[in-house]
């Protein structure tokens, strides 16, 4: 699976009673994307544009996509950047979902 399939999946919803996924599949899924890390337990990116427009239109991108998967990230927005942290707090941990928004957002930032 590469970043364009994980960008075509739907999440699943998830409400708890699974686990996190375990490293290695946090390893072979943050592979499949461009420029994530792992860090604290969570899958972080930060975004770079020129200008605050540019940048609170991703924003508001992100947040369709939020919604419509029903899966939301903590953003940290400032002049001319935004940092995405995904994990799913349902869980405690990592799940395929977040590794999909991811996918999904790097898509938009590439519009």
């Amino acid at each position: 699976m590469t970043a364009p399939d994980l960008a075509h999946q739907k999440c699943k919803p998830c409400e708890g009673g699974v686990a996190p996924l375990r490293p290695q599949e946090v390893t072979r899924l943050l592979q499949q994307l461009d420029g994530w890390e792992y860090r604290d337990g969570v899958i972080t990116k930060t975004y770079e544009f020129r200008n605050y427009y540019q940048t609170m239109a991703f924003v508001n991108g992100a947040a369709w996509i939020s919604h419509r998967e029903d899966h939301h990230p903590d953003m940290t927005v400032g002049y001319s950047r935004c940092r995405v942290d995904y994990s799913t707090h349902a869980i405690g941990g990592l799940s395929e979902n977040d590794f999909i928004c991811a996918a999904k957002l790097d898509a938009l930032f590439s519009l």
